[in-house]
């Protein structure tokens, strides 16, 4: 199949903010726009909204007069549903309640013709449920845009069970004709991006729940050694408390209880207390004008080392033995396990083990375990975590050695996995799950995570590139640490080094 041609009508139902960036999009493309809602006047507020913001990308030189007045003059605000028959595709984008989509459905399936695809926007509710309720349900498949849809590449193309294939065809040609990135994926509780994403909130959340590290030191360790845009708690202040925290609830119900998903007493604090981030000025920071921006914690200034003993390949952090040298320090490379000694003092990137129990079982004393990182070349921080009982002075030639690299540094408290290895671990073996349970393909899956969530690299081929058996290894420490369920690890990452085999490649 074909994307559907330019001339053919598109229709959207609910003219809020993704209603609206869906309305700008098809519209841009080519198509002949209707657009409806049920406030009143609400339908041609939208239009005028998208009106003023190609008018400001014109004023940036990012459109054309021309273009926008294209654009606007393909946009139609109308007052019911019977003035969407000559639609040839349906999107609704209205209240996420099934019942509510069904009746809409229902009620369009007398109106538009034959051959008109109907779409769902739903960002989480189950696309069969909503086709059951129509007569032909194979015309009636999920089309998930990301907000702001104008601005956010990918869109979740979902399939019911009774969804037809050339319709899913259709809906990817188009969205790739809409300049989108469109990935397949089954209807399951979360498709993929909310499915996938929970373990970067619940393991952020788990650790100042511990009192591992403050919300700053974390978001930043995220950013500046995980690469990610933003970390955890700042992006949960941006998207809403109360929206974060439903998702979570919902998808934990909906996996009947599993605690992969469980939500955090710490985030239902919040919600509770009315703090909802941004929207209301306070979240897990402060957002009021002029509040002071929260500052991580750094590891004053300590000493460089004189020399450094690497011993056996470092694995995930080789890149430190040339950085060690390209930052003048004389570099010994040995035979071992894979650590550095630096002035008596063991580094070792985490395994997943709490730097107190890999010392002891190991009898290495001092210890000090370091985060993984995107790049150790292009890093700004790095996480530390000391053993129980590590002297200042041997906590301060750790410190030293990474800040004579150009990094800064955070200390956190002995949390098994440390901020970025585990949180990575965790997405990964989420990730690994959807695709053995034919959710959708590694590469959609990778696609959804970088295109939908901005991750600097899709979960799985960042667990190809960590090594899965270290990715294994740190799940099964967790495990092991707090025995729970919820850090069990995918079967299929288990069948994957089994065989020798990558995600990709």
């Amino acid at each position: 199949m074909a994307a559907l041609d330019p001339s053919v009508t598109v229709a959207v139902v609910g003219a809020g903010a993704m209603g609206q960036g869906i309305a700008q999009v098809a519209a841009q493309a080519g198509h002949p726009v209707l657009l409806v809602d049920t406030r009143p006047g609400a339908a041609q507020a939208a239009v005028a909204s998208i009106a003023k913001a190609l008018t400001a990308l014109v004023e940036k030189g990012k459109r054309t007069a021309a273009e926008r007045d294209a654009t606007v003059a393909r946009l139609r605000a109308v007052d019911g549903l019977s003035d969407l028959a000559p639609a040839g595709l349906v999107v609704e984008a209205i209240v996420e309640d099934p019942d509510v989509k069904r009746r809409l459905f229902a009620e369009l399936e007398d109106i538009v013709g034959e051959d008109a695809i109907l779409a769902t926007n739903t960002s989480s509710l189950s696309v069969t449920a909503i086709g059951a309720g129509v007569r032909r349900p194979e015309r009636l498949a999920g089309l998930h845009f990301f907000n702001p849809a104008p601005l956010m590449a990918l869109v979740e193309i979902v399939s019911g069970l009774a969804t037809d294939a050339s319709v899913l065809d259709t809906l990817s040609d188009t969205a790739k004709a809409w300049g989108k990135s469109p990935v397949r994926c089954r209807s399951t509780p979360g498709f993929i991006v909310n499915r996938v994403a929970r373990p970067f909130y619940a393991e952020g959340l788990r650790l100042v729940q511990e009192q591992a590290a403050d919300p700053a030191t974390i978001d930043a360790v995220m950013r500046e050694a995980g690469g990610f845009r933003m970390g955890p708690f700042e992006l949960m202040d941006l998207i809403g408390h109360d929206v974060n925290f439903a998702v979570t609830r919902s998808v934990h119900a909906a996996y009947f209880g599993d605690p992969r998903f469980q939500p955090s007493l710490i985030q239902q604090e919040l919600v509770e207390a009315g703090r909802l981030g941004r929207k209301t000025g306070r979240g897990f920071y402060d957002h009021a004008p002029g509040a002071a921006k929260p500052v991580p914690r750094s590891a004053e200034p300590a000493a460089r080392p004189r020399r450094v003993t690497v011993q056996g390949g470092l694995g995930p952090a080789a890149a430190l033995t040339g950085l060690l040298r390209e930052a003048g320090i004389p570099v010994e490379e040995t035979a071992g396990n894979g650590v550095l000694l630096v002035d008596g003092v063991t580094l070792a990137l985490t395994d997943g083990r709490t730097a107190t129990a890999r010392g002891a079982e190991e009898g290495i004393a001092p210890l000090v375990l370091f985060d993984l990182a995107l790049d150790y070349a292009k890093a700004a921080r790095v996480a530390l975590a000391p053993a129980d009982g590590t002297p200042s002075e041997a906590l301060a030639a750790a410190v030293g050695l990474f800040q004579a690299l150009g990094k800064s540094v955070s200390v956190i408290d002995d949390a098994p996995g440390l901020v970025v290895m585990r949180t990575v671990a965790m997405l990964a073996s989420e990730a690994a799950d959807a695709a053995m349970q034919g959710v959708a393909s590694a590469a959609d899956i990778d696609t959804a995570m970088t295109k939908g969530v901005n991750y600097p690299l899709g979960p799985l081929a960042w667990a190809d590139r960590v090594g899965l058996p270290h990715v294994l290894g740190v799940l099964d420490a967790l495990a092991r640490t707090y025995g729970e369920d919820r850090y069990r690890a995918s079967a299929l990452l288990r069948r994957k080094i089994s065989g020798g085999n990558r995600f990709h490649g």
